[in-house]
C-alpha cells in the first residue's frame, strides 16, 4: 500500500505542481473566490488537504530514509485541515494574503511540489 501511495502522491504533486507554475494567476484567483465565501471557503480548502493529507497519512507510514518526506507533508497537510476547520478565522487570514499581483508566490507552492514529487520518485526508483 505504501508504494501505491507513494506513486499516486508523484502523480497528484507533479500535476498540481506544474499547474502552480503555469497558471499561477487561476490558483490566486480560485483561493480569492474561496476566500469571498467566508468560512464556507476556508472550510473547502480545508477539506482539499484533509482528503490528500489524509489518505497519505493513512497508508503512508515511513519514518526513515526518503519516504518519510512523504509521510511528513500527508502530516503536515492534516495539521493544515485542522486549522482550517478548527481555527478558520487564523485560515482565513492567511488566505487574505492572496492576490493577483502576488500570484508568483504560487510559483513557490509549485516548486516545492516538485521537489517532493522527485524525491518521492526516487525513493521509488531506488526501491527505498
Amino acid at each position: 500500500m505504501e508504494r501505491a501511495i507513494e506513486i499516486l502522491a508523484v502523480i497528484q504533486l507533479t500535476i498540481i505542481g506544474l499547474s502552480h507554475i503555469v497558471h499561477h494567476r487561476a490558483w490566486a484567483e480560485l483561493f480569492i473566490w474561496l476566500r469571498s465565501k467566508g468560512y464556507a471557503g476556508v472550510f473547502a480548502s480545508g477539506f482539499l488537504s484533509l482528503t490528500a493529507g489524509s489518505l497519505i497519512f493513512s497508508f503512508h507510514h515511513v519514518w526513515s530514509g526518503i519516504p518519510l518526506v512523504l509521510t511528513v507533508f500527508g502530516l503536515l497537510n492534516v495539521l493544515k485541515a485542522a486549522s482550517c476547520f478548527l481555527l478558520p478565522a487564523r485560515a482565513m487570514r492567511s488566505m487574505e494574503r492572496v492576490s493577483v499581483e502576488r500570484s508568483r508566490e504560487f510559483v513557490v507552492a509549485g516548486v516545492v511540489s516538485l521537489g517532493i514529487a522527485g524525491v518521492v520518485a526516487l525513493g521509488l526508483i531506488r526501491g527505498a
